[in-house]
């Protein structure tokens, strides 16, 4: 077993552990409806452990504000990596993705921090 594949189920269950329920919201662009000016869009939800964190306000610059929230989530829980155009909901809160930022180990992916916005 590789180093990777190690990190990648440590991050997975210490995050299972210790974090709380998250859903990921994947969004997927559809057509545009030229009536109401709109982009329809379809969403996807995927269930799993994130742990969540306010964002240091030495953290914060032009992106990233006070008030922002990080989720650190497993990469090895997710089938896909998290985009900015995609949401996550928190206690029923929904977020906007700022930032996507990816811990990896040998090109493999082992945790996701994402920058949230309500």
């Amino acid at each position: 077993m590789t180093l990777a594949k190690s990190l990648e189920r440590v991050a997975s269950k210490v995050i299972a552990r210790f974090g709380g329920d998250v859903t990921i919201r994947y969004v997927t662009a559809g057509d545009y409806n030229t009536t109401t000016g709109a982009i329809s869009e379809t969403t996807s939800d995927t269930d799993i452990k994130g742990v969540v964190e306010d964002v240091n306000l030495r953290e914060a610059n032009e992106l990233i504000q006070a008030g922002d929230k990080k989720l650190t989530v497993a990469a090895n829980d997710l089938a896909t990596a998290p985009e900015t155009k995609d949401r996550v909901v928190i206690s029923s809160v929904g977020h906007q993705i700022v930032r996507v930022e990816t811990t990896e180990q040998d090109n493999t992916a082992i945790v996701y921090e994402l920058i949230l916005r309500a």
